[in-house]
């Protein structure tokens, strides 16, 4: 895998409470057209939640999100992330993401910090928080000065929303949350995610 912004136009960030649901939740991702699974490390189980993934779901494509320390770079790479997400950077954790061997989404919401990544030869970013650094109208802003960086916009985007992300040709897909409603992940409504995923899928 050489760029997850190409791997689907819409990636789930995951939220695992109960490891019991990591497994049978990417498997109704997957089925629904959406492969790439950022996994945020947001919870004590998160760690055995990529593991999982990892190990019993091949089809699957998983990754960390909220990556901010060399360590937790470390420890995700080893439980069999494929990818990283952070939701900002610093030079230590560059270093240590360029070090991983895997690719990565280092955060970004201004053009200073864009240019900083380019710097280091870095083209691929997320976009964070998308709606409340500028949205699409700022994402545009930076397409004509900034041509060769291309991102993954996450933070308050919804099925509605995404379209117009997706029309930009400085973006390659976003980041979501609206296919994994509380009270389908709460009731184990794992068609319901499915048939969620099968719509944001087909986004493009």
């Amino acid at each position: 895998m050489t760029s997850v912004l190409d791997l689907a136009p819409v990636v789930p960030v995951v939220v695992v409470d109960d490891l019991a649901d990591a497994v049978p939740l990417a498997r109704a991702l997957v089925a629904g057209g959406l492969p790439a699974i950022e996994v945020t490390l947001r919870t004590p189980v998160a760690l055995d939640a990529i593991r999982a993934i990892a190990a019993e779901v091949p089809e699957a494509v998983v990754g960390a999100g909220t990556v901010i320390t060399p360590g937790s770079v470390t420890e995700s790479v080893a439980a069999g992330a494929r990818f990283l997400v952070s939701p900002g950077w610093t030079g230590t954790l560059l270093d240590a993401m360029l070090a991983s061997g895997v690719p990565f989404l280092p955060g970004v919401s201004t053009a200073s910090e864009v240019v900083a990544l380019l710097e280091r030869g870095v083209t691929e970013m997320k976009f964070f928080p998308a709606e409340a650094a500028g949205g699409t109208a700022y994402l545009k802003s930076l397409s004509g000065p900034l041509p060769q960086a291309r991102f993954c916009p996450t933070g308050g985007i919804s099925l509605a929303s995404a379209g117009s992300y997706l029309a930009l040709v400085n973006v390659g897909c976003v980041g979501g949350t609206w296919m994994l409603p509380p009270d389908a992940i709460r009731e184990k409504d794992w068609a319901r995610v499915e048939k969620l995923s099968r719509e944001a899928a087909a986004l493009r």
